[in-house]
């Protein structure tokens, strides 16, 4: 449940380590998503899975909304009196109120029209992490 912001391109990244409460909100949060599947574009083809991740419990998403451009903030506690008690934790826009889940994909109805954006990484070992290289094999 720890995330750590760090800086590609002059945009943050997040990477969020998920716990296994956070990875089963996923599919919880599925009926409520504007696009589960991931299939607009927004992530490499080797992240367009539930989880949008290389391994599922290390999300690497752009932290930029993909409305207006405003930053989110973490919502992660389920049930968030502001947010609703069917809120199952994620990330909150606090500019507009768009909302996403723990994949990074946004919930309906909000101004955000897509997913936040996946960007190109792969693992160099099993503690080191390239953000810009797509050289992922699967």
């Amino acid at each position: 449940g720890s995330m750590m912001v760090v800086e590609w391109r002059g945009k943050p990244v997040w990477l969020l380590r998920r716990t296994s409460d956070m990875l089963a909100s996923l599919e919880r949060a599925r009926p409520q998503l504007a696009d589960p599947d991931s299939r607009e574009p927004q992530q490499p083809d080797y992240a367009a899975n539930p989880t949008r991740a290389i391994k599922p419990d290390l999300l690497v998403v752009t932290g930029i909304c993909t409305h207006l451009g405003c930053s989110p903030s973490p919502a992660f506690t389920p049930g968030d009196a502001a947010l609703g008690a069917d809120w199952p934790g994620g990330f909150l826009c606090p500019c507009h109120g768009s909302t996403f889940d723990f994949a990074g994909r946004v919930f309906r109805n909000k101004p955000a029209p897509t997913n936040l954006e996946i960007p190109p990484h792969e693992y160099l070992s099993e503690t080191r992490l390239m953000i810009g290289s797509d050289n992922y094999s699967g």
